[in-house]
């Protein structure tokens, strides 16, 4: 009897494009909400955003997303839905959110530069659930070509 959590190794890429796509929505809307109770109609207070989002994309999340869709489309058998990341990943994902919310609920940075983060970091993981969803995407289509 199959388990109902399994899904086909190329739904994991479609899964994990909609929790970084909605993660990064949510961490994009903390920033923005924080950036503008304090951003006193500066917009070059935004130019740490993308400096922020370029380090995050370019350094951590492309790269990320390259080694699952590898290791995904490696895969030759059915998975259980939440096996769109490793063990590792989740530990880091884990203590990323961890130090976030210690940063926010201690108030330690002022809500400009929370805000500056998030809006970088929310964006680049909006990008990364969209590259997700592209190689889902690219991977149906070879399926459908084949």
């Amino acid at each position: 009897m199959k388990n109902m959590m399994n899904v086909k190794p190329k739904y994991l890429l479609l899964i994990a494009g909609i929790v970084w796509f909605l993660a990064g929505t949510n961490i994009f809307i903390i920033g923005i909400t924080s950036f503008i109770s304090s951003w006193n109609n500066n917009i070059l207070y935004l130019f740490p955003s993308f400096v922020v989002m370029f380090i995050f994309t370019k350094l951590i999340f492309y790269p990320l997303v390259q080694k699952h869709h590898n290791r995904i489309t490696n895969l030759e058998e059915d998975k259980p839905f939440y096996h769109f990341f490793d063990k590792k990943s989740y530990i880091i994902m884990i203590c990323m959110m961890t130090v976030g919310i210690t940063l926010r609920q201690l108030k330690i940075l002022p809500s400009i530069v929370i805000g500056m983060l998030y809006i970088g970091i929310g964006f680049s993981l909006i990008i990364a659930g969209l590259l997700f969803i592209i190689k889902f995407i690219k991977e149906q289509n070879k399926e459908d070509k084949a």
